[in-house]
């Protein structure tokens, strides 16, 4: 689905990521975990085909970057952040914000839909606990629900691959158990996806597998359950770490050694 080889990105002289070597596969869920300002938002752009490393080969879908039309490929990929957000008119309903999901828009009136495409947005927000939703405004939801909108979104043109950069920023606890739920209803129902984030609280029961990025460069990458350790939470977070699992999901806390 996804294979990176030896990217880097610098800019103005300085690296901001890399190297990084990794690779997605169709039956995959990752997560992507390092602390802020890691890269981590950098390597979902290069990912996404919408930013082009300095150094490195890109491949999505099995097709090389350099090499492609990035726009057909986009179209194949679902991409959501907490600040699509504030990009979205709070007055649009939220029927219209999945709808638009189809062509990556912003406004309805941009493209025209059919009756099979407005019974498809409502199937999806059905799918991921939103049902009846449809005609409420996307200001009027609270900001779980909006990311559960926002998730809908990115299945509406059965994308192939689900790239979701940091959506519970913001989100009360709430909202985050709220996302973290749909997350695992998108992994029952839906394709490849990499969560990006920045608290092993945010990692869904679901996720198999591990990338950790610290200081620009992957330190750790494998299946969840062997790479998520204290050890690699110490290193990664520059400090003593413990780290609990219960129920399929992990907590972390700072301690003293």
């Amino acid at each position: 689905m996804l294979s990176l080889q030896s990217v880097m990105v610098i800019r103005d002289g300085r690296k901001i990521l890399g190297p990084v070597t990794w690779e997605v596969h169709s039956d995959e869920h990752w997560v992507i975990l390092g602390p802020n300002g890691g890269g981590k938002s950098t390597m979902m752009a290069v990912a996404a085909m919408t930013t082009h490393p300095t150094e490195g080969r890109v491949r999505l879908l099995g097709h090389e970057l350099g090499r492609t039309d990035v726009r057909a490929l986009r179209s194949r990929v679902g991409l959501a952040s907490a600040g699509l957000v504030d990009q979205l008119r709070p007055q649009l309903t939220a029927v219209d914000v999945v709808l638009c999901g189809l062509y990556g828009a912003l406004e309805p009136w941009w493209h025209r839909y059919g009756d099979e495409d407005r019974r498809r947005a409502q199937s999806l927000l059905a799918d991921l606990g939103l049902a009846g939703y449809g005609q409420r405004t996307f200001g009027t939801l609270s900001s779980g629900e909006r990311q559960r909108v926002l998730l809908a979104r990115t299945l509406m043109n059965e994308p192939s691959l689900v790239i979701l950069d940091e959506p519970n920023a913001g989100l009360d606890m709430g909202g985050r158990e709220s996302l973290i739920q749909a997350l695992d209803s998108l992994a029952e129902i839906g394709p490849a996806s990499v969560l990006v984030t920045h608290h092993v609280e945010d990692i869904p029961s679901s996720t198999t597998h591990l990338l950790a990025l610290a200081d620009s460069r992957a330190v750790a990458t494998g299946p969840v359950e062997r790479t998520l350790t204290e050890e690699l939470l110490s290193d990664v977070f520059g400090l003593d770490v413990v780290l609990t699992r219960q129920d399929g999901r992990y907590a972390a806390r700072a301690c003293n050694r």
